[in-house]
């Protein structure tokens, strides 16, 4: 991204003293970073381009609260930034409605059966029916359980990363995919237990 860090200095310092033309350069080089970020958590009822300019108007009117560090990249404060935004955003989100059992397609129905069964042989049907299984249950939970189980799960984050990107602590970055494993389970086994019940 920047060949050099007094190249990244000279270009944030003409940046503070309001040079658009710095301003519109630092947008060029961070825009892939931050539309990374926006495309992998968008909530769902969110316009990437909207979260993205939010990204970097937070960023632009909090750039004198950055100072560099030795070995923390300005890529990694700003990371953080568009993770944080992104979650905002999610927090910000009304919950989305509840799933039933006759609003999944067949093929989700049965990756929920695999799920509950713990069963050797997945079912045969395609990969994309469970991903949209997973989505529907991730849906329901609160945003920072979803989160963390995208980074760590789906994304195959480490437990660092993840606390690196969101400030939380690694030990609550543990805790909370825990906690989350748990009602994901839950959410499923109660979105079975409903159709059976419904049922009789």
């Amino acid at each position: 991204m920047w060949t050099e860090e007094c190249d990244l200095t000279e270009l944030l310092t003409r940046v503070r003293a309001h040079d658009d033309h710095a301003a519109r350069e630092l947008v060029e080089r961070l825009f892939p970073l931050v539309l990374r970020t926006v495309r992998r958590h968008l909530p769902r009822r969110t316009q990437e381009e909207d979260l993205a300019q939010e990204i970097f108007v937070k960023l632009f009117t909090r750039l004198d609260q950055y100072t560099a560090r030795a070995g923390i990249p300005f890529t990694h404060w700003v990371s953080r930034l568009a993770v944080r935004t992104c979650l905002d955003a999610l927090r910000a989100e009304r919950r989305r409605p509840e799933w039933r059992w006759s609003d999944l397609a067949e093929d989700e129905a049965a990756w929920l059966d695999f799920m509950l069964t713990d069963a050797a042989t997945p079912p045969d049907t395609t990969a994309a029916a469970a991903r949209e299984l997973v989505e529907k249950l991730l849906g329901q939970l609160p945003p920072d359980d979803r989160w963390v189980l995208l980074l760590l799960d789906l994304e195959q984050r480490s437990v660092k990363e993840i606390a690196q990107l969101t400030g939380w602590s690694r030990a609550r970055v543990k805790i909370r995919a825990f906690r989350a494993r748990r009602k994901l389970r839950k959410l499923a086994t109660t979105l079975k237990n409903r159709d059976h019940d419904e049922s009789l």
